[in-house]
């Protein structure tokens, strides 16, 4: 019998770069040069997170509530998305315990943007920005994402009851 007190998920999102600019990560502008393909505003971090979050509780993937084929998705602001995700899992009578964040690109810089990026993660989420980690990583050149091609997000939370 598994206990449902503490549950755990894990989201995964990449983009090819391309598309209009620019870059948002966890509704930041970190690149202004540039954009990603996607239906959505591309912000793949908060992607992940609310995959995470939909993980952690088997209520299926993005893709199943917010699907690009809708209409409104078009270009539909990412952190909303994430705080809609977030009352789901309040809704169930669960809280987000923390939520861990690792970038994957080549090319893309994290570190001047890390604070306002746990910031806005944070917000949108209800929580205490003190358990908002957000890293970065590349793949010393190697695939796609060495060849800057594009970028990944990989995160990983906690909720409880």
């Amino acid at each position: 019998m598994s206990d449902s007190r503490v549950r755990v998920g894990w989201g995964f999102d990449a983009h090819r770069f391309g598309g209009p600019g620019p870059i948002r990560l966890a509704g930041v502008v970190v690149d202004t040069t540039r954009g990603v393909e996607a239906t959505s505003d591309g912000d793949l971090v908060a992607h992940a997170v609310a995959d995470a979050l939909l993980g952690s509780l088997a209520l299926g993937d993005l893709g199943e509530h917010f699907p690009s084929s809708d209409p409104a998705m078009v270009g539909i602001d990412s952190m909303e998305i994430l705080a809609r995700v977030g009352r789901m899992v309040e809704d169930r009578a669960h809280l987000v315990h923390n939520v861990d964040v690792t970038v994957i690109s080549q090319s893309v810089r994290i570190e001047p943007h890390r604070d306002a990026m746990r910031e806005r993660l944070a917000s949108a989420l209800r929580i205490d920005r003190s358990v908002v980690s957000v890293k970065a990583t590349t793949t010393d050149s190697m695939g796609s994402i060495g060849a800057d091609e594009g970028l990944a997000v990989a995160a990983v939370v906690t909720i409880y009851r």
